[in-house]
């Protein structure tokens, strides 16, 4: 386990073409990590992102979380991109947060509760009246995190295939 230094996160939004490059690295990473916790990780992966599916989602990242109804966020450690996390509207009301990520070597310094911290603010100043998110139920530190931060649990906010809920924990926070 890290320990926290005095080195200082910083949390903004994505931009320009190197964020975007680095943004689409960290969520390729995260991919490649969900994939490698387990067979059945490996096949929620499938489910919901096949490699074209994730390819065509990357490819289209500044549009599908364009302000003012979503975000991309980075956080920086050291004047490097070590962590994203991104919002985009559901609905009117509701926020949905995706891919919140933090690189193995930008860990243990509160890039991951910076990036929460910032994306639920956002959804709160765009006047959305809640936040939603789903997470695996392996990542026991993302539950913590989505707990500390007021996020209770709840069921599912779409359709989830049945082979998936199993594995899925679905949290919300109202604004």
């Amino acid at each position: 386990m890290q320990t926290p230094d005095t080195a200082v996160i910083t949390i903004r939004p994505a931009d320009g073409p190197g964020d975007l490059a680095a943004v689409r690295a960290l969520c390729w990473d995260y991919r490649a990590h969900l994939r490698s916790i387990s067979t059945s990780e490996a096949e929620l992966v499938a489910t919901f992102y096949p490699e074209a599916k994730y390819r065509a989602l990357m490819d289209t990242l500044e549009s599908v979380h364009a302000r003012p109804t979503g975000t991309i966020l980075v956080a920086e450690l050291h004047g490097n991109v070590v962590g994203c996390g991104m919002s985009h509207a559901l609905d009117e009301r509701t926020s949905e947060i995706k891919r919140l990520f933090v690189a193995p070597h930008g860990r243990g310094h509160g890039a991951a509760k910076g990036l929460m911290t910032a994306l639920l603010q956002q959804a709160r100043t765009d006047g959305f009246a809640r936040v939603v998110l789903d997470t695996s139920r392996s990542l026991t530190a993302a539950r913590a995190l989505y707990t500390s931060l007021g996020m209770a649990e709840r069921g599912p906010y779409q359709d989830i295939p049945d082979n998936a809920l199993a594995q899925l924990l679905f949290f919300e926070a109202t604004l």
